[in-house]
């Protein structure tokens, strides 16, 4: 573990489009059950009735008004508070797992290196609103982004965000992958092209050790 001060454990799920986030949530569900372990599900931008309206302005097309990228930018952070203060903060405190589709790594991906915001501008956000939060470990599932929007398609229409075109993907991926390399400890890179139990086989490894931590702390 990195060493927080709580007895819970708090892991994200990062990537873009159609990397296969959602399956990878549920296997992660399915196996921390099996281990006995009480698991919060939950996803941003949302994950609680406030935040989850947030992200229906957030993600919904809408033809009449385009949306500024600052006003992207507060909407995400201010769910992301809601989030904060209502379920991971109260789960984490009770010593649940708590394992979130997306947290604050995203918005440096798609808000900084997507949109171009200056590091800065998410920097003060993220002191003022996440303050010393942090994951205990993030899995960024990494493909090509034109692999992953070709099996977005499959899924129906597109929200807001996924319209956007490859080369805004392009940087969010990049924006991704430069994270990982500050923080080599917390991300463990999975590559999303190799196969599910491939894919499932290197996520199940990541959580064993984290249940080695968890039992080496306790």
């Amino acid at each position: 573990m990195q060493g927080q001060a709580h007895d819970g454990v708090f892991l994200t799920i990062e990537g873009v489009e159609g990397v296969g986030k959602s399956t990878a949530v549920k296997f992660i569900q399915q196996y921390l059950a099996q281990q006995n372990q009480t698991v919060v599900i939950t996803r941003e931008p949302g994950g609680t009735v406030l935040a989850e309206k947030i992200r229906e302005l957030l993600l919904s097309p809408n033809a009449n008004e385009e949306m500024a990228p600052e006003t992207e930018l507060l909407l995400m952070f201010a769910s992301r508070a809601q989030h904060i203060a209502s379920l991971i903060k109260p789960a984490i405190a009770a010593k649940k797992w708590v394992v979130s589709d997306r947290f604050l790594d995203a918005s440096y991906a798609y808000q900084g290196a997507g949109r171009g915001f200056d590091l800065s501008r998410l920097d003060m956000l993220s002191h003022w609103v996440v303050g010393a939060l942090k994951p205990d470990a993030t899995i960024l599932l990494d493909a090509p982004p034109a692999l992953g929007l070709a099996r977005a398609k499959n899924r129906g229409a597109h929200d807001r965000i996924e319209q956007e075109k490859i080369d805004f993907f392009e940087r969010v991926r990049s924006g991704y992958l430069a994270r990982a390399a500050e923080d080599p400890t917390r991300f463990h890179i999975i590559d999303a092209t190799e196969s599910l139990s491939a894919v499932h086989a290197k996520i199940k490894a990541v959580l064993d050790k984290i249940l080695l931590d968890i039992c080496s702390d306790r």
